[in-house]
């Protein structure tokens, strides 16, 4: 099973990442707590110390159009929290 990981840059995952030492993840909603603490261990090179997820499920859209309204889902993911070891950082910017 091939598990996707994408950072979650935002102004409140920055703030997290810098004071608590947090870091925010999208990743699937099949991925489960033992598989996201490899994959970020392999990707960065640092020790996860532990890993909270959250499920969020997909929202509803509607858009008003010429052909009438079109109605549609957006995808569900799960929110991952990595706390990694003092003294430890993730350069977002390094795998680019």
């Amino acid at each position: 099973m091939k598990i996707d990981i994408k950072p979650i840059v935002t102004e409140k995952a920055t703030a997290c990442s810098e004071k608590q030492n947090c870091y925010t993840f999208a990743v699937s909603p099949e991925a489960n707590k033992f598989q996201i603490k490899d994959i970020v261990e392999k990707l960065y090179n640092v020790r996860v110390v532990s890993v909270n997820t959250a499920n969020y499920a997909g929202k509803r859209k509607a858009r008003y159009t010429k052909a009438g309204l079109i109605r549609g889902q957006k995808p569900a993911y799960k929110k991952a929290y990595v706390t990694v070891d003092e003294g430890q950082t993730i350069d977002y910017y390094s795998n680019i």
